[in-house]
């Protein structure tokens, strides 16, 4: 319904045609968001320091299983499994910060380059699984966008708005939503591409608040304790 009101109105035809999606660049994020985990601290993860990730290892075989190397129609099993395996990967991580953020501030700090690695661990995991987040929740998710049959767009990047740009059929590929989350990581806040939708908001604000207390409380902590 949605893409048909797009449809009839003027100006670029919406929905784009369809436009198959290889899947690796997904799955090459959630393999290094994994491969993170294990770099943490025990003390920083919950149970043995190889649940957490094993865990997350046997929901990317289950995904891959559901999925074929290319994305040409929708999955609803892949995508139901993809985005367990998302929000498993955030909960994990936002554990992970709670718990040095407590460890900062009810212990005495004496290995600050211990510190620093932990947080450059959680604020990279926080930057890749935020990028699948964005490439999952945009109009519907990237097996409704290869087939054709996008939802409303949750975000509005800029070849949207300009067809000088982009030809009027450009359509984000998982490249486009990495780099939004890797924007939105650092500045805090959307730069180029504005989220539309309040889902789209909603992830956004909960990434942005991870950074910052990554960067703003933990990092500069272990910067002060090294000088």
């Amino acid at each position: 319904m949605a893409s048909q009101q797009y449809a009839a109105q003027p100006g670029r035809p919406y929905p784009p045609p369809p436009e198959p999606e290889a899947f690796w660049p997904a799955q090459a994020t959630i393999l290094a968001a994994i491969a993170l985990q294990f770099a943490l601290p025990s003390r920083l993860v919950v149970g043995p320091f190889w649940l957490i990730p094993s865990l997350e290892a046997l929901l990317l075989l289950g995904m891959f299983l559901a999925t074929p190397n290319q994305l040409e129609h929708e999955h609803p099993r892949r995508r139901r499994v993809a985005l367990s395996l998302t929000a498993f990967v955030s909960v994990a991580n936002i554990y992970s910060l709670g718990a040095l953020t407590h460890y900062l501030l009810h212990s005495h700090i004496y290995n600050g380059r211990e510190l620093i690695v932990s947080g450059v661990l959680i604020w990279s995991t926080n930057f890749l699984i935020f990028g699948l987040w964005y490439w999952e929740v945009d109009r519907g998710g990237p097996g409704r966008r290869a087939a054709g049959h996008d939802g409303q767009p949750d975000f509005l990047f800029p070849q949207m708005s300009d067809d000088r740009i982009e030809p009027r059929n450009w359509r984000p590929k998982f490249i486009d939503y990495l780099y939004v989350s890797l924007t939105n990581a650092t500045a805090f806040s959307p730069t180029d591409t504005m989220p539309l939708t309040p889902m789209a908001k909603m992830v956004m604000g909960v990434q942005s608040l991870v950074s910052l207390v990554t960067i703003g409380l933990i990092v500069s902590r272990a910067v002060n304790i090294l000088s």
